[in-house]
């Protein structure tokens, strides 16, 4: 997280595809990208004009290493029809750099620092700096369930702030909002309505736009009895995928052991899946954190809700569900028939 944003003159190795090669959408050299974007799904690249920042209209999906067109349509933002349909005329400032930096200042386009650096996470550091006691700094591990999760909440979600538009300018981050503070006061999580499909949405309420983990999270029982996300990941690094604390097995049996309070009620994982030990379908992920929330193209990102989405919110809401997933060459009619063939499932739950 500390280095999702790269001066590619500071950082040779930052530009990942090779602007060398020509390509029909790229229009631009080393020499005029100011900053880069991220690095494991996909990388945009940003001009500087002025004393803003501006997207080039193409990105690099990392994951098929190929450039696709950059260029957010009407109906899949909020904000798309309040910008000019022109990515030169779209500033990062109120659209990005609120998340991709510390302190973000809105009147001068100043930051304390690029990327997501400490004070992102832990407030204010300057008393910290002259009196290094506990009470000078923000530990997220010391606060309630609720302002812990804004720690990653206010920047993983999707939604607007209340008081928006502000000095004439349409932002998409939680303006004034620093940790020590109330992230409610500054952020309103992106609305839906159950049945309906959004641009954010899926009609039970799950994500599937980018970046909502947040959206999802607050919403799970997980939310509820007190998890927080920094339960599960560790932003100061880590050698497993998506900074988790250990692997993603070993991650849920930490709390999810096999006939222990908080479930399975079953004698072995292999018993609760019906897959065999090791596989993907014995994999907690697979099922509760299925891949449907699109981060660009076909590659998508877990769900954050840990709802089992059956076949049949499938066949009604067009919800993608965990087992067809897997089994794209099965029909949901195949899915639904092998889940209700498992004596341990409800025949209620998997009717709805």
């Amino acid at each position: 997280m500390a280095n999702v944003v790269r001066d590619p003159r500071e950082h040779q190795d930052a530009i990942i595809p090779d602007l060398s090669k020509a390509d029909p959408l790229v229009h631009f050299s080393k020499d005029d990208i100011a900053f880069v974007y991220g690095s494991i799904w996909k990388q945009r690249y940003f001009k500087k004009a002025g004393d803003d920042y501006f997207p080039f209209p193409v990105q690099w999906d990392v994951t098929h290493k190929m450039w696709r067109p950059y260029f957010v349509k009407n109906g899949t933002d909020w904000w798309a029809a309040l910008y000019a349909p022109d990515n030169f005329q779209r500033p990062t400032g109120p659209l990005c750099d609120g998340c991709h930096s510390v302190n973000y200042d809105i009147n001068t386009k100043t930051v304390t620092e690029w990327n997501v650096g400490c004070e992102r996470c832990h407030g204010p550091g300057s008393e910290h700096v002259k009196q290094r006691t506990r009470e000078t700094i923000v530990n997220p591990a010391r606060l309630d369930y609720v302002h812990a999760n804004d720690t990653c909440i206010q920047c993983h979600s999707q939604g607007r702030p209340p008081n928006n538009p502000i000095d004439g300018r349409y932002f998409d981050w939680p303006v004034g909002f620093h940790m020590g503070l109330n992230l409610a006061d500054f952020w309103r999580l992106e609305s839906y309505r159950l049945g309906e499909t959004s641009f954010t949405h899926f009609p039970d309420a799950t994500a599937h736009k980018n970046r909502m983990q947040g959206n999802d999270f607050v919403q799970s029982l997980m939310y509820n009895r007190g998890v927080v996300g920094f339960s599960c990941h560790d932003v100061h690094g880590t050698r497993n995928a998506a900074q988790l604390r250990e692997p993603p097995g070993e991650m849920c049996f930490a709390c999810h052991g096999p006939n222990t309070q908080n479930g399975p009620r079953s004698a072995s994982i292999e018993e609760h899946t019906h897959h065999k030990a090791g596989s993907m379908g014995s994999q907690c992920v697979a099922c509760h954190m299925p891949r449907i929330e699109e981060t660009i193209s076909d590659v998508n990102v877990h769900a954050h809700t840990f709802r089992f989405i059956t076949p049949a919110e499938t066949d009604a809401y067009k919800i993608p569900n965990a087992c067809n997933i897997c089994h794209g060459d099965k029909s949901t009619e195949w899915a639904g028939a092998a889940l209700k063939s498992w004596r341990d499932r409800s025949p209620w739950r998997m009717d709805n």
